[in-house]
């Protein structure tokens, strides 16, 4: 099932890539060269792969975990429909996913 989702960078471009059910928001970016860091691998200790959902598909997604909120707290730019990209598993009513890349992103791991 490929679903598709749209990243908007900080300068307003918008890249369209295809995704398959299951995998994350970063996972997706990190294999198409998004420039997303994800400096703990997806393992929700850090910030760097904070994104910002469009509305239309924010209230679609489960509820952050209180973990994923204190890291959250830790990102840059941080709105009030933002999420880690490691949490956004892709799934079908997601086909679409339109989500913003913030300007920065703070690595708090010191790598």
């Amino acid at each position: 099932m490929s679903l598709k989702v749209i990243f908007i960078d900080p300068q307003g471009n918008e890249i369209e890539l295809e995704g398959e059910g299951g995998m994350s928001v970063l996972q997706l970016a990190q294999e198409n060269g998004i420039d997303m860091e994800g400096a703990c691998e997806g393992n929700m200790a850090c910030s760097t792969c904070h994104v910002i959902i469009d509305k239309s598909h924010f209230d679609m997604l489960p509820e952050a975990s209180e973990e994923e909120e204190e890291m959250l707290d830790l990102a840059s730019g941080l709105r009030a429909t933002s999420r880690l990209g490691c949490q956004v598993m892709l799934e079908q009513k997601l086909d679409g996913l339109r989500l913003h890349l913030p300007k920065e992103s703070k690595n708090m791991l010191g790598f």
